[in-house]
């Protein structure tokens, strides 16, 4: 496999992951994007990154979006070039709100942009990619695939495939992020949750989850019910205890509030009304009453997912 240019282009969107029951399946592709750029040079490896992570991200091999674009360029055996990798990052890190499948999906794409034929990194083998690199597929999916997606991965390890299958979001959502100041890995998120669930969660949980993708794309009164959890947030409170109390604040107001992904922001997917939203009000007097600083942001939901653009 050859490359066909010397320079590409990506803009990837967050995503929320989750979405309440949706854990580890259901994601959200939002309209706040990181730019790459990549520009093949004879030798060697140089990273420039502004915003979000800018001096705090590796700067050589080890940046996620080169070694996703490593690794896609391993995999079609294409010639592995010097590169010098320009970031403009908005998607803000350690938030919940995919910053790494971002970089995961943005790097393999760039790589097929690079490519003489892109066709031999598809879709289906980029979201394979970027599980292998995330390992799993509920925000790497949306990323790549815009609008809501169900994630899926069929077989055993070793010869594991990753699956998703979008779905449009009801034009009447309005998805609003609640970004606080605080960080939260996702291994520590994941350290809190049980090894077993009680049947009768697990029971409620697929019922919430099928009710929510009924929510999201026909009926969006259906949204408060269709995001109730039994599986992992109350879990994490320990983690993000002034996420949760956010989270409970708003949901008593009638607003369908979850955590992002790991966390700690959090999501309120909210219905359209007049210039605003039925949730203004709640979200704005919640907001007022936290301790510590939290960004609110409307970014509305990606309906594309990631773009690529080769040559000049």
């Amino acid at each position: 496999m050859i490359l066909g240019h010397d320079r590409a282009r990506a803009r990837v969107p967050a995503t929320s992951a989750n979405l309440g029951p949706g854990f580890d399946s259901l994601g959200l592709a939002l309209a706040l994007h990181d730019d790459l750029e990549v520009r093949v040079q004879p030798a060697g490896v140089r990273v420039q990154v502004t915003g979000e992570g800018a001096g705090e991200v590796p700067d050589g091999e080890s940046h996620l979006v080169l070694r996703a674009l490593r690794l896609a360029l391993d995999h079609v055996g294409a010639e592995q070039p010097g590169l010098a990798l320009t970031c403009v990052n908005r998607i803000p890190h350690g938030r919940g709100l995919g910053s790494s499948a971002a970089a995961a999906v943005g790097g393999l794409l760039l790589a097929r942009a690079l490519l003489a034929d892109p066709a031999a990194l598809d879709d289906d083998t980029v979201l394979a990619l970027a599980t292998r690199l995330e390992g799993h597929p509920d925000n790497a999916a949306p990323a790549l695939l815009g609008d809501a997606t169900i994630a899926w991965i069929e077989g055993a390890d070793g010869a594991r495939q990753a699956h998703a299958a979008p779905f449009p979001v009801h034009p009447d959502i309005v998805p609003v992020v609640l970004v606080p100041d605080a960080r939260l890995s996702t291994q520590h998120a994941r350290s809190v949750l049980p090894a077993a669930v009680p049947h009768r969660d697990a029971a409620f949980q697929a019922g919430r989850a099928a009710l929510l993708v009924e929510a999201l794309s026909r009926r969006p009164d259906l949204l408060l019910p269709a995001t109730e959890d039994r599986l992992h947030q109350e879990h994490r409170r320990e983690v993000m205890p002034e996420s949760l109390a956010l989270v409970d604040e708003l949901r008593s107001s009638g607003v369908a509030a979850v955590v992002s992904g790991a966390g700690p922001t959090v999501l309120a997917l909210t219905r359209r009304s007049g210039e605003g939203t039925d949730a203004d009000e709640a979200l704005a007097g919640a907001i007022s009453t936290r301790a510590g600083a939290w960004r609110m942001l409307r970014p509305g939901v990606d309906s594309d997912g990631a773009r690529t653009w080769s040559g000049a």
